[in-house]
């Protein structure tokens, strides 16, 4: 299937490749993290079972195609300040992943959960600083408003489906932490938006998903 197909046309072949909601406590399998461009773990990652969170994968109809609904974190936050980031956080105490991803999209960027048909799970993402995220797939009905909590989201902004689906765009890249130690991630520019580390690995394994090949 096309990425840049309407998304009437994605909507059904996405879903029969992601892992139904009622799945969501069986995710004990297959997950991506970002340790897997590295050798070994973070000396500095957190140890214990990593924290529970999910994301909004929010697929958006515009007129000249299918666009992924992205936003920029507030320059005030205490960690990952400024990144290009997916809608979500932190799972409360008994939420299933997708009312989390459905509340901090709402809490984030005022997206009212009556406009998202969700589809399904993507692969579980764990990051270096201690979450296993839950990709929760929707379709963004029309109709919807968006309002950035300006205490958590710097700007909100689309990119294309068909582009973040293409892994050409995408380039491992390698930065040193603030322990010194050379940590390498996926990223992706569109339109100088700079896409990198657990959202570009997020993207990239849903794309593993949709076209079964595997990461490079």
């Amino acid at each position: 299937m096309n990425a840049t197909a309407p998304v009437h046309e994605l909507r059904d072949w996405i879903a029969e490749h992601l892992d139904p909601l009622h799945d969501h406590a069986s995710q004990g399998g297959l997950r991506r993290s970002d340790f897997d461009l590295n050798e070994t773990r973070w000396t500095d990652a957190p140890t214990g079972a990593p924290k529970p969170a999910a994301v909004l994968i929010g697929l958006v109809e515009r007129e000249h195609g299918v666009n992924v609904l992205l936003t920029r974190r507030s320059d005030t936050l205490r960690s990952h300040t400024g990144q290009v980031a997916l809608p979500g956080g932190r799972q409360d105490e008994g939420e299933r992943p997708w009312e989390t991803a459905l509340r901090e999209a709402h809490e984030e960027v005022g997206l009212e959960p009556q406009f998202v048909h969700l589809l399904g799970l993507s692969t579980p993402y764990e990051t270096g600083s201690g979450y296993l995220i839950t990709p929760v797939v929707g379709i963004v009905q029309p109709g919807f408003t968006l309002v950035a909590n300006p205490h958590e989201v710097a700007d909100i902004f689309e990119t294309p489906f068909g582009f973040l689906m293409d892994p050409a765009n995408y380039e491992e890249r390698e930065g040193r932490a603030p322990s010194g130690e050379l940590r390498r991630f996926y990223a992706t520019t569109h339109d100088e938006r700079y896409i990198w580390g657990a959202t570009a690995g997020i993207l990239r394994a849903l794309y593993e998903r949709l076209y079964g090949a595997a990461l490079a």
